[in-house]
């Protein structure tokens, strides 16, 4: 039987294109039925018109298809790719715009702090309707997320819907590494490495080329550049003794001690704000390719290296593979809450995808990790239990809220924040708290 894939949140067309590209460089999946979904008809045309430019560029045969509605496009699928963003450029501005009035500054938002919350928050109803359309029309389908905030979303699935087989997929391991060998100067291929931890807070546990630890060379030049001191995340690898996994745009936002502080802003050249940009960036880039596709200009096609079709092509063909997933911790990391969603080595074969024990974290870095856990629960409890003051709680526990805002103001800023995101929260989270 031929695979099926849906992809749900189709127009998000350059992702959508990226990942097309990688499924389509594999011989066996050359020939897969696309079923794309997405509920703005505009968006949903250009992926299709995308779709069939990709596929005829790299001279792949898949069954491609449309639909404006969700059951049809998830109907028999085996993999289900989760791309939406609810809200888009508004719901965005909104998470950037009300926290600043009480002087609170984000550069991406989309993982912890108000940002993170709120964008939980609108899309865990989408998450829960999409789990039991997958329960009804196809429940043996992979779930693929890339949905941030990943590890909410992860938890809340699981959770909220019953569904086993969920991997949230994230870039920032894989490419950690790719810069990380290149500041080397080491061929990636040739480094070991491994990490653990919690989506965009993960930890490098191991660094090796040729069986040599390469810590002390990243060491040696961290000592010798004063501009590579001039970063977030070699800031916190030089006092947390590990390299994080993800860029210092993200990593600053998930601790107390860089965007509260002007000085710190400057010394580490944080740019505020920063993710609405790459927001006008994305329509742009979509407004482009729709004008293209509109005039038969050929479109670049690029493979981006996700893990979602190097999964497909493993589970279908058996080739073994080892890629980064978020999953429920469930013992994966003994000292981090069997709650939460962690991510570690996944091992992927015609099985399926088999998450891989990492053991016990330092001591340092599991402690920021189960703040980080602690916050995410505290949010999947406020929608599972129709609890609005859990809203409240996550908030106080957000290190970076927490620095900047006395709990009286973190309280008016959900209430704030709850009134401008109205309907797209569950309605028992509509309510208005005051203090």
């Amino acid at each position: 039987m031929t695979t099926k894939i849906a992809f749900i949140g189709a127009g998000s067309v350059v992702f959508t294109q990226g990942l097309l590209a990688d499924l389509f460089a594999f011989d066996e999946l050359r020939d897969v039925h696309i079923a794309l979904h997405d509920i703005d008809a505009d968006r949903l045309a250009t992926a299709e018109g995308a779709a069939r430019h990709i596929a005829d560029h790299l001279g792949a045969s898949p069954l491609i298809t449309a639909h404006a509605e969700r059951r049809a496009a998830l109907d028999g699928a085996d993999f289900v790719i989760n791309i939406i963003q609810v809200g888009m450029r508004d719901a965005t501005r909104t998470d950037f715009d009300v926290p600043a009035r009480y002087g609170i500054r984000q550069t991406i938002g989309d993982t912890l702090g108000i940002g993170g919350i709120f964008r939980a928050l609108r899309t865990f109803p989408v998450l829960r309707a999409l789990g039991e359309d997958i329960a009804a029309v196809c429940p043996d389908a992979w779930l693929l997320n890339y949905t941030n905030p990943m590890a909410m979303n992860v938890q809340y699935l699981t959770q909220a819907t019953g569904l086993t087989r969920v991997v949230g997929l994230c870039h920032s391991v894989y490419w950690t590494m790719r810069d990380l060998s290149a500041l080397l100067n080491v061929p990636y291929e040739e480094i070991t490495y491994r990490a653990a931890g919690v989506n965009h807070q993960a930890w490098v546990l191991r660094f090796e080329h040729e069986g040599q630890d390469l810590y002390p060379r990243l060491d040696a030049l961290i000592a010798e550049d004063p501009q590579l001191r001039r970063r977030v995340r070699v800031d916190m690898y030089r006092r947390l003794g590990h390299y994080p996994t993800e860029t210092s745009e993200h990593s600053a936002e998930y601790v107390p001690w860089y965007l509260h502080h002007a000085e710190e802003i400057e010394r580490l050249r944080l740019p505020v704000g920063a993710y609405l940009g790459i927001v006008d960036e994305n329509i742009a880039a979509y407004e482009k390719t729709r004008a293209a596709l509109a005039d038969g200009v050929p479109l670049p096609v690029e493979g981006t290296m996700e893990y979602a079709p190097q999964i497909i092509h493993s589970v279908t063909t058996g080739t073994p593979r080892t890629v980064y997933g978020n999953v429920p911790n469930h013992g994966l990391i003994t000292n981090l809450p069997a709650s939460g969603t962690v991510e570690v080595p996944c091992l992927v074969d015609g099985s399926g995808v088999q998450p891989t024990r990492a053991g016990e974290l330092p001591p340092q870095l599991a402690a920021l990790n189960r703040t980080y856990l602690s916050m995410n629960d505290l949010v999947v409890r406020a929608a599972l239990e129709d609890e609005p003051r859990h809203i409240r709680h996550a908030a106080m526990t957000d290190p970076a809220t927490a620095a900047a805002l006395p709990v009286e103001q973190i309280w008016s800023l959900c209430d704030d924040m709850v009134r401008a995101h109205g309907d797209a929260l569950q309605p028992s989270l509509r309510a208005v708290l005051g203090t």
